[in-house]
């Protein structure tokens, strides 16, 4: 009798254990279709170091771009004519980190008014500038106050 009961025991463990292994099947095929929606979906299959990386190199990229952006800005306002007040004249420079882009005047005078854009490139201009566009460039390329 002991043999029987000992052969019924591994039976129900054996049957037990089929169990388990049926229901763990199962479960791997469920995690395993939602892995797949998942990475359908954009999700991200890389490990963290590579994906981290990749992250760094756009960061450059976009510093790079950044660098090209028009975006020093100074302004420098003035009296262009000692018969006039109000300091409606004014020279804008617009340039990049490596001192790249432009500078815009307009002259105000009684009766009329003029627009300038004199060129910029690596700081300097083949046009030459007013003292005041001058300093409106040198403020722009410092970040200084005027």
């Amino acid at each position: 009798m002991n043999h029987e009961v000992l052969t019924w025991v591994a039976v129900g463990v054996a049957v037990l254990a089929l169990l388990l292994a049926v229901v763990a099947w199962v479960r791997l095929r469920v995690v395993d279709r939602r892995l797949g929606s998942l990475i359908d979906a954009g999700a991200p299959t890389t490990p963290e170091r590579e994906r981290i990386e990749a992250l760094e190199g756009e960061v450059d990229a976009l510093r790079g771009d950044l660098a090209q952006a028009l975006r020093h800005v100074a302004v420098v306002r003035y009296d262009a004519f000692g018969d006039m007040g109000g300091r409606m004249s004014f020279s804008a420079a617009i340039v990049d980190d490596t001192g790249d882009g432009m500078v815009i005047s307009s002259i105000h005078a009684r009766g009329e008014s003029r627009t300038y854009a004199k060129g910029i490139v690596g700081g300097d201009s083949e046009i030459v500038l007013t003292p005041e566009e001058r300093q409106a460039l040198d403020a722009a390329r410092t970040g200084s106050e005027n």
